[in-house]
């Protein structure tokens, strides 16, 4: 059964904000041009999606007062900074790790797969007047996004750097999935 819900000005507030966000970084990653080297693509790729989890928790913290989602919302803000800065750095570096045809079309094609779900599911995600619980189930498909264009670019021949930057990113994503998960179980209960 699907109750409906009247939202409050507080929670169309957020959401507005929120789709706002969406937007841009499906326009961002779509439109980030694809060069003869996998790890470039995915940098440029990826750099949309670190910006749009930063904008979403700063977004977040605007309206919560719960002080665990605070300080996780906080983490991300410092986390996805940090990645942003990393991945800035090696741009230039990774310039050189040139892919073949084959597996640039191969890698495209896999992101726009992993990417469509990841921007269908955020765009979907439940929402209530619960804006802990709404900010929660939109991240959770944004971090599994994540997740799976790293796994993707780490299939092909990448830059060393990249190459131990997303193992890195991929095991603070899983850790960071786990405490919204959490979260949700507590804020839902």
């Amino acid at each position: 059964m699907n109750r409906q819900y009247e939202l409050s000005c507080v929670t169309k507030a957020y959401l507005s904000s929120f789709y706002d966000i969406l937007d841009c970084m499906i326009e961002e990653m779509t439109g980030a041009k694809s060069c003869q080297s996998i790890s470039q693509t995915f940098i440029a790729q990826m750099i949309p999606h670190h910006e749009a989890a930063i904008k979403a928790a700063e977004n977040l913290l605007k309206y919560t007062t719960c002080i665990p989602l605070q300080d996780t919302a906080n983490g991300i803000i410092a986390d996805m900074t940090c990645g942003i800065e990393e991945m800035k750095e090696m741009l230039c570096k990774c310039e050189k790790c040139k892919n073949c045809e084959r597996d640039l079309c191969l890698y495209e094609r896999q992101f726009e797969k992993i990417s469509r779900r990841m921007f269908d599911r955020m765009g979907c995600a439940c929402t209530d007047n619960c804006l802990n619980a709404n900010f929660i189930r939109q991240m959770i498909p944004h971090i599994e996004g994540g997740i799976c264009m790293s796994k993707n670019a780490l299939r092909f021949c990448l830059c060393p750097e990249l190459r131990e930057l997303l193992c890195e990113m991929i095991e603070s994503q899983k850790q960071l999935l786990c405490e919204l998960k959490r979260l949700l179980s507590m804020t839902a209960g």
